[in-house]
């Protein structure tokens, strides 16, 4: 078995859509990124790649490189799937949480959920996400950012 965490921020800006696990929240700033800027997805992104010992998504896809400009994050989620399966490994179950003071994202977890089911092509069961607040403080607190963790837990396909 092994462990991967991520962790990813970006900034809360206006004029940009607001995504988080490839849902698409009302609300009146955005997260400000290269590509659709999804915290949540690069969170998980990054704790699969740290279990599979393949680095992180910055070396995969460069925020340098044009073709991921607008792209969404679930698309390279799906990339990253397929490179830890030719790895040899499965996903036996991902935690994530996201941190924002608002909007509150308690409404969209489940949609956020099926949304990586789908991509990852995993059961329901096998994934778990969370939203909490700062109660007010630091760069989340006021409304500047949004923050996610994620821990992956791979098994070596037998």
């Amino acid at each position: 078995m092994r462990v991967g965490m991520g962790y990813d921020v970006h900034q809360l800006v206006e004029n940009r859509q607001l995504i988080i696990g490839g849902v698409l929240i009302p609300y009146e700033k955005g997260l400000l990124g290269h590509s659709d800027a999804d915290v949540l997805v690069h969170a998980i992104m990054d704790s699969l790649l740290g279990a599979a010992a393949l680095g992180d998504i910055g070396k995969h896809f460069p925020d340098t490189d044009f073709k991921y400009k607008g792209v969404s994050s679930l698309k390279l989620l799906s990339d990253v799937v397929n490179k830890i399966k030719k790895k040899g490994y499965q996903i036996k179950n991902i935690d994530g949480i996201i941190v924002a003071q608002k909007p509150k994202c308690a409404p969209y977890i489940q949609k956020m959920r099926e949304n990586l089911v789908n991509t990852m092509k995993i059961d329901l069961n096998q994934i778990n996400i969370k939203a909490t607040t700062t109660e007010g403080l630091g760069f989340i607190g006021k409304q500047e950012g949004v923050a996610c963790y994620a821990v992956a837990l791979l098994e070596e396909e037998k």
